[in-house]
């Protein structure tokens, strides 16, 4: 099971989302570099449980446990490795899962996969649990990042169809990527967050859940960053993107709505700027050409399902004696997994990109 990532660096997670923690180790970052550890604690604080009403009521404190890697807060060039406890598990919610799959779960795969080994509980290494080492993985790259002028952000696009502000894909900045982590539910329009805090209580009191789309930027990246074919910028953002649990799809610049538009309509004209740097007038391209980063800010949206754990009754089947059931899941779920996978976003892209940057001696 494949749970690494990177070519530069490594970042291996691991643990699952019921045993007695789980972690992360980053081998490869370069030694002598200070840490700002409340920036990764904030930023883990905007991932957490049990924050309010359209999340999990399940509590973990987060807080990680630095094993090996720095010395008085500055990285010492060995792995950098941070565990983190789970206190908060009920497992017993999970007992009748072994035999009746959860629907849009990974649970009947995997029990295939693994001859009926995996762990059932939360949903054990498959479970969304497991961004939060993901987090700090991005915590610690996007400081790194930011020394070289590169910023990282995101935002809440959409939840049941309820529209945020989007991203200016040609004059997105540092502070407008930071915007919406200061806001308890990160949207740029706070009366459009309030409809969609809404919405996810509707359709929790429905027992359902929603799903949505997260946007997210960078800006600052040098020009021609990334590899043709295989490991171009788009590649490798999108693969560590997939990483994170309920992403169903991904799109850079105008994406799918690229492809109902003429070239003529879809091409950004090049020109100089007051600097005598060469921009685009538009940014259908997301700042992203044959692979490589162009020089504007890259911009893309990822597409979250709604959370599959609802407490109405669904069709399944019975692993052990081969009959359909109908199945009531218990537990603690998010209604709607998009607020907190905001921070998740932003680190999957960190990650790659410091990945690609250092791998070039950039980073």
């Amino acid at each position: 099971m494949s749970s690494s990532f990177g070519n530069s660096i490594k970042v291996q997670i691991f643990g699952q989302s019921h045993s007695e923690g789980l972690g992360v180790v980053i081998d490869g970052l370069p030694a002598g570099v200070q840490l700002d550890m409340q920036e990764i604690l904030r930023q883990m604080a905007r991932r957490a449980p049990g924050q309010g009403d359209y999340t999990t009521k399940r509590r973990e404190s987060d807080q990680p446990r630095i094993l090996s890697g720095l010395v008085d807060g500055k990285s010492c060039g060995a792995p950098l490795c941070a565990v983190f406890e789970n206190t908060d598990t009920r497992s017993k919610d999970y007992a009748a899962l072994r035999d009746l799959p959860r629907p849009a779960h990974a649970d009947y795969p995997a029990a295939v996969k693994t001859g009926g080994s995996n762990d059932i509980r939360g949903g054990g290494h498959f479970s969304a649990r497991l961004t939060a080492p993901l987090v700090f993985a991005g915590a610690v790259c996007a400081q790194l990042l930011a020394r070289r002028g590169v910023y990282v952000g995101a935002h809440i696009a959409s939840i049941a169809g309820i529209q945020d502000q989007a991203y200016d894909p040609v004059a997105l900045d540092a502070r407008t990527l930071r915007a919406a982590a200061d806001n308890g539910f990160p949207v740029l329009d706070l009366e459009a967050g309030e409809e969609m805090r809404r919405a996810i209580a509707q359709a929790a009191s429905e027992l359902d859940s929603v799903g949505g789309v997260v946007e997210c930027g960078i800006t600052g990246l040098p020009v021609g960053l990334g590899e043709p074919i295989f490991d171009g910028l788009e590649n490798r953002i999108a693969a560590a993107v997939f990483g994170i649990p309920a992403v169903k799809g991904i799109e850079f610049g105008a994406g799918f709505a690229a492809s109902g538009m003429r070239g003529s309509e879809n091409n950004d004209p090049f020109y100089y700027d007051g600097e005598g740097r060469v921009r685009t007038e538009t940014n259908n391209h997301g700042g992203i050409l044959g692979g490589l980063a162009s020089g504007m800010p890259v911009v893309f949206r990822a597409a979250f399902k709604p959370t599959p754990s609802i407490a109405r009754p669904q069709r399944t089947v019975n692993l052990r004696t081969g009959l359909s059931e109908e199945l009531v899941i218990h537990g603690r779920h998010d209604p709607c997994v998009v607020p907190r996978a905001v921070p998740c976003v932003e680190a999957a892209a960190a990650v790659a990109v410091y990945d690609l940057m250092h791998g070039v001696g950039l980073g």
